[in-house]
């Protein structure tokens, strides 16, 4: 399966989260906040591609106002890598 369509069958899973786009709350449930960073991860950052701290920011505002909760989350999760000071961000999963 592609990294396109598990996010589509993820998106049927979260799209409750969201009003007129943007994120309403972050889940709680361990598993369903997973579900989430999945979905954020494929749809907001590109594999193999490189992102600052702001652009990763920038990404995360887009659907709601807690950049740093999302980034740690992601971070957490094994969705997005970091460098030791924090400067380059990746995409890993």
């Amino acid at each position: 399966m592609s990294t396109d369509d598990e996010a589509r069958q993820t998106a049927h899973g979260v799209t409750d989260l969201f009003s007129r786009g943007r994120l309403t709350a972050i889940p709680r449930r361990p598993a369903r906040r997973e579900q989430l960073l999945g979905y954020l991860a494929a749809r907001l950052f590109t594999g193999g591609r490189v992102y600052t701290e702001r652009e990763v920011n920038e990404a995360l505002s887009t659907v709601h106002e807690d950049t740093s909760a999302l980034r740690r989350y992601l971070i957490e999760e094994g969705f997005l890598g970091r460098t030791r000071d924090g400067a380059v961000y990746q995409r890993l999963r």
